[in-house]
């Protein structure tokens, strides 16, 4: 089974066996099989969120097709037990439909419910860590069916409990809860507030915070569309760095040195003390452009530089090759390492 089409890339070679489970017992028995039977093994979903090798995988592929949403209802909050192979956006699409917020910020995401825990994903001010109460997974060390509340789940910055201990744990089922109501929660986000017409801290209906949302994914070619070759694509490729107080003042510094006294570094607090500052910003003032790279084969998008971009011919040694050439651009410019967002298979991103 070739794992291409399997993947928002579009890249990658065959897995040596694919399994397609659909139901929670069904991938508990073929992870568990897999294990005993000492395979290498790939769980996969959407597909939306990896990068695999040219050479493929060469143990079992267990693909979640999982599907199913459980309603309670809980006063003015409604919980939803949500089973990990669902299309995400078409959760949320089904949230602002329902009038339930706290995930419309998070609109035309690719890929399915049980990756969003493991990444923490997030955008536009908003993040799943805000509404998961709990996680199902099966954990491959004691063979067994785990519930994680959040807590547990140990959420940061596009990562949690379950990136820290890569492979360990199956994702079987997400729990949320969403407030009830037409509109959204506040809104954080000040690109999104400027489309909007709101002021940040606002709230707007929540069709109208989704239909902004998508447009200005769009826009930047981070909406899954056969008619765009800047969705081909695995979303934003590097994580936005997260500096200490000093590592910052440091890098401010380099930036005047390279771009003059007037250069403004984003810059954006987190609650631990630390500052996040923007992946595209130093890309962009690295003197990578949109477009950078080969049109026949791999290159950063027209619409966006975070995102790097199969243009219908490329490899997946490719694609590294144009992360490693940015990554050390940046480096170069700025002293600041970047690092891959999505999950690399039958290959690992270089060490320094």
């Amino acid at each position: 089974m070739d794992l291409a089409p399997r993947t928002t890339l579009r890249l990658g070679g065959p897995a040596a066996r694919f399994l397609e489970a659909r139901t929670e017992a069904e991938v508990v028995a073929a992870v568990a099989n897999a294990d005993a039977a000492g395979e290498e093994l790939l769980v996969l979903a959407g597909g939306s969120n990896v990068v695999v090798a040219d050479a493929g995988f060469p143990g079992v592929v267990v693909a979640i097709a999982t599907a199913g949403v459980e309603r309670t209802e809980e006063g003015e909050r409604v919980a939803l037990t949500v089973q990990a192979g669902e299309d995400w956006d078409a959760f949320v699409a089904r949230t602002v439909a329902d009038r339930l917020a706290g995930v419309e910020c998070l609109s035309g995401i690719p890929g399915s419910v049980g990756a969003t825990p493991i990444q923490n994903v997030g955008a536009y001010g908003q993040d799943v860590a805000e509404t998961i109460v709990g996680v199902r997974v099966y954990d491959r060390r004691a063979r067994e069916v785990v519930e994680f509340d959040r807590a547990a789940c140990a959420f940061s910055y596009r990562s949690s409990a379950f990136k820290r201990e890569p492979g360990r744990w199956v994702v079987l089922a997400v729990a949320f809860t969403l407030e009830r109501g037409a509109d959204s929660k506040p809104l954080r986000y000040v690109e999104l507030t400027r489309r909007l017409g709101v002021g940040v801290g606002d709230r707007a209906p929540l069709a109208d915070v989704r239909d902004a949302v998508l447009a200005l994914r769009r826009a930047k070619g981070m909406v899954l569309d056969p008619d765009d070759p800047d969705s081909v694509s695995a979303g934003s490729f590097f994580t936005n760095p997260i500096l200490t107080q000093q590592e910052f003042g440091v890098l401010e510094r380099r930036v005047r040195e390279r771009l003059g006294p007037d250069a403004r570094l984003p810059r954006f607090p987190e609650v631990d003390g630390r500052v996040k500052t923007s992946a595209a910003w130093l890309i962009e003032h690295a003197g990578f452009t949109k477009g950078h790279g080969d049109p026949a084969t791999v290159a950063i998008s027209s619409k966006h530089t975070l995102a790097l971009t199969n243009r219908g011919a490329g490899t997946t040694v490719q694609l590294v090759a144009l992360a490693r050439e940015v990554a050390a651009g940046v480096e170069e410019a700025f002293g600041v390492r970047l690092g891959p967002e999505p999950v690399f298979v039958g290959h690992s991103w270089p060490a320094h």
